[in-house]
């Protein structure tokens, strides 16, 4: 009988190991969770999710979007499980995160064709016909030390800082107002309220924070989509104002007016009972960010049920080792998957899982592994990350890794509308081909 691993239950792994388990193969799902744990984990549970409980936007404009609609065509678990267990959040898709992973945790442990392993692998494992890395960016030092043998080249880091959680109880709703950017959705996010002095002082106080200091071996290389919120004011005083707290799309009910800065909270359950501060990663150390987030006036009071904090992330060159399908060019047997291979984001890393397991499905039944076309969404991320370039940076789903259209459209809305509109079919065409039909 063919033998198949997984290696890692992020949101990769996940998807990786149900594709396979769905077309008939066993797999042997390893996990080191809880057995040893990592700075950003809380659970055991697969796919948890670390950061924003947001797997981006809805609409087929956004890149995250798209490939969510994308990944719908290829059966997606992640999205199927987010949409049972979505929280409002405005044009985004969040999540119940306790839910949302529950949910895929216990689809993966009860599936027939599934073995659930608990513990840490710090070897490449023998005796499987195919392997499938998908430990994601919090990859265990001794596993790391194994990748970089096998891979054959140094590892690229960066730090990821995630966001505070606040009890929606805590929070003092007269110094704010319910109310999506530019009226969209139906009021999901809460918008604390700064006037310029209230904006003066945290912005002061912000600056002098004191922040978790690194290791002398090591060096800050910050990815641009996960900013934390104190490089960002580093950068001048009105960096904020266009960034995490800029007002523009919103009018404060009480005036009438737009404000000068606000602070976004948008639910992290259903029950709306947490509260995340959007754009607000940080490396500050816990007692700063008690002290400085409360200097805004709807938070004066707040109980922070989750801090911010810091960890390093870690991919491989995917550019230099990997083909086009995800295969190791040295070793095609193993593959990689997710974050680690330098995709950024809930949904990218998710999809690339899903392509994954397409690919050592289609091998075990003796046919040639496949790359989506470079006209869809996962395409051009697959594209991206595995194309000849100096250096690789960490990419999120978006508009710039697509093809340009046969024709010149002015309109930036309509030619991102034209492009999802030609993904979407070119992916339907993908998943006939490949014998991967859900409509």
């Amino acid at each position: 009988m063919k033998k198949v691993a997984v290696i890692g239950g992020g949101l990769a792994g996940s998807e990786a190991a149900y594709k396979i388990a769905e077309e008939g193969f066993q797999v042997d799902l390893y996990e080191m969770r809880p057995e040893k744990s990592t700075p950003a984990h809380r659970t055991g549970n697969f796919a948890e999710l670390v950061c924003s409980n947001s797997l981006g936007g809805k609409e087929i404009t956004t890149g995250a979007g798209l490939l969510k609609e994308e990944m719908k065509m290829l059966n997606s678990l992640v999205v199927k499980v987010a949409e049972e267990f979505s929280v409002p959040a405005g044009g985004a898709l969040a999540v119940d995160r306790e839910k949302f992973s529950q949910k895929i945790t216990q689809t993966l442990e009860k599936h027939p064709n599934i073995n659930v392993i608990r513990k840490e692998i710090t070897e490449i494992p023998e005796d499987y016909d195919f392997i499938i890395i998908a430990t994601g960016p919090l990859t265990s030092e001794k596993f790391s030390k194994k990748l970089q043998k096998l891979t054959g080249a140094e590892h690229l880091y960066f730090y990821d800082a995630i966001a505070p959680t606040v009890d929606a109880e805590t929070v003092d709703y007269s110094k704010g107002f319910w109310g999506d950017r530019y009226s969209k959705g139906e009021g999901d996010y809460f918008n604390c309220v700064l006037t310029e002095e209230e904006y003066e002082i945290f912005y002061q106080e912000l600056l002098k924070g004191e922040q978790v200091p690194l290791k002398e071996f090591e060096r800050a290389v910050f990815f641009e989509g996960c900013l934390p919120i104190e490089e960002i004011a580093r950068r001048g005083k009105q960096t904020l104002l266009f960034g995490p707290m800029k007002p523009v799309g919103l009018t404060d009910p009480k005036t009438g007016k737009q404000p000068f800065a606000v602070v976004q909270l948008r639910k992290e359950n259903r029950e709306g009972t947490l509260l995340s501060m959007v754009g607000f990663q940080t490396k500050l150390k816990y007692p700063e960010q008690k002290r400085i987030f409360r200097l805004i006036p709807a938070l004066r009071n707040a109980t922070f049920v989750r801090l911010g904090s810091i960890h390093r992330n870690t991919f491989i060159q995917s550019h230099r080792v990997l083909k086009p399908t995800l295969q190791l060019k040295k070793n095609p047997e193993i593959l990689f998957a997710g974050q680690i291979t330098g995709v950024e984001g809930y949904t990218a890393s998710a999809a690339t899982g899903i392509l994954a397991g397409i690919n050592v499905s289609r091998m075990l039944k003796g046919k040639e592994p496949v790359i989506p076309p470079e006209t869809t969404m996962l395409g051009g991320l697959v594209r991206y990350i595995t194309e000849p370039k100096e250096e690789l940076q960490p990419m999120n789903p978006n508009f710039a890794l697509l093809p340009d259209l046969d024709r010149k459209v002015k309109d930036r809305r309509k030619r991102k509308l034209l492009k999802a509109e030609r993904a979407l079919r070119d992916m339907e065409r993908f998943a006939q081909e490949i014998l991967f039909i859900f409509y």
